[in-house]
């Protein structure tokens, strides 16, 4: 197995033979080509005095630890090449995000499968190493042989990152597009994790995620984040593609870290909003940051008075993305004023035409939109709620406040 791997530290420095035998250089950098294969060395980097030459990988006959040689003798001048990933210059020493351990880590060396074919032997990168033995390996290489620096370090446990799961930060957009850089690892992670990762990052780094992951991963992270750092995010964003991700974040959310930054950057994104989210983002940022109005949401289901069971699985279907936070419904009459809060698990418990009204809580508890939030935490708290309606001065349900957001309050506390 040791001989069908190799190290990056390993590469560097090996020694390059012709046809004949003669050594042309020593190898001072390697390359792969995402767009033609994600893995594979493309290029093989040779410095021989004065200048580098570019060694393909099709002009390779073998690799090992005693050097590379080759079937073809057409080596062409180095020019550098947007479209190529270095790996001693772009990826060595460099910060990468660690999909599966859902963090920022530094690369300290490469590891290398060595591809025998009948053809030629070619690299491809298997993992990316950031653990002890790559330090070891990279402060013993010059000192000791290669084949003893191997035999020592098994002393040390292995750790490294499947290349896979390996996501490259790169914060030119046109560089990322030449270099076929994606972003499905960080897609797919959960949006809490992802943004501990991106608060990790240099702003440089925050913007170049921001930029290019989907609209609605962008605002379900950033709904993670603290404050400062989403008022830091999408001021250094394109309005456009700020209005984007704050369309898809709840009003609720949208509406605080709108009141984060500065007025007129609030005033742009609004301006480039879709009219409804605007119209109740803009609601929202009329009330006071600490009262119920400025804590509520928006999103809730409410129902007529004389509403049954049945009707309400059916708003909840029409409803279905708020499934996963809802846990209340609220009756009103036909002028919207609040009649009633029914807790959903009772839903389940009672046959379909029994009406809503019989399963509402009692008594109701409800705030104003002016009401202040040390009131509002003391109501939760006695009451031991989960959600907490909103009425306007005239009684109508204007909104809920949810036990999430009391946490969040208190947690700043």
């Amino acid at each position: 197995m040791a001989d069908d791997i190799l190290f990056l530290t390993e590469l560097v420095g090996l020694r390059v033979y012709d046809l004949k035998g003669r050594r042309l250089g020593l190898v001072k950098d390697a390359a792969i080509v995402p767009l033609i294969h994600p893995s594979r060395v493309d290029r093989f980097l040779v410095g021989g005095g004065w200048a580098w030459l570019t060694v393909r990988y099709d002009q390779i006959r073998s690799i090992s630890l005693d050097g590379i040689y080759l079937k073809d003798e057409q080596l062409t001048p180095y020019h550098s090449d947007e479209y190529m990933l270095r790996l001693v210059r772009d990826l060595l020493d460099q910060q990468i995000i660690d999909g599966q351990g859902r963090k920022v880590v530094r690369v300290t060396d490469v590891t290398f499968a060595i591809q025998h074919d009948p053809d030629g032997d070619a690299l491809s990168i298997v993992d990316i190493d950031i653990g002890l033995r790559s330090v070891f390996r990279r402060l013993m290489q010059g000192v000791l042989p290669p084949r003893w620096i191997r035999r020592m370090q098994t002393i040390i446990a292995p750790h490294s990152i499947a290349w896979e799961q390996c996501s490259i930060i790169e914060a030119d957009p046109q560089r990322r597009l030449r270099l076929n850089i994606n972003n499905r690892i960080l897609e797919e992670m959960h949006p809490a994790d992802l943004a501990d990762i991106v608060e990790e990052l240099s702003p440089d780094d925050r913007e170049a995620i921001f930029e290019t992951i989907d609209h609605e991963v962008a605002a379900e992270t950033l709904s993670e984040m603290e404050p400062d750092v989403q008022a830091s995010i999408l001021e250094s964003l394109e309005t456009e593609k700020a209005a984007d991700i704050v369309e898809e974040m709840s009003p609720h959310e949208a509406a605080d870290v709108l009141a984060e930054l500065e007025e007129q950057t609030s005033e742009d994104i609004l301006e480039e909003m879709e009219k409804q989210p605007k119209a109740e983002v803009e609601e929202l940022l009329e009330y006071k940051e600490n009262s119920a109005g400025g804590l509520m949401s928006t999103e809730f289901v409410a129902l007529p008075e004389d509403a049954t069971i049945a009707s309400a699985m059916e708003a909840l279907n029409a409803h279905e993305e708020l499934l996963e936070s809802l846990n209340t419904l609220f009756l009103v009459d036909p002028n919207d004023h609040l009649k009633a809060a029914v807790p959903l698990a009772r839903l389940f418990t009672a046959a379909g035409a029994t009406r809503l009204q019989e399963l509402a809580s009692e008594p109701l508890i409800q705030v104003d939109t002016e009401e202040q939030e040390d009131r509002i935490t003391e109501l939760f708290d006695k009451y031991n709620l989960l959600t907490l309606p909103v009425v306007d001065p005239e009684g109508k349900l204007a909104g809920v406040i949810t036990a999430d957001e009391v946490i969040s309050l208190l947690r700043e506390k």
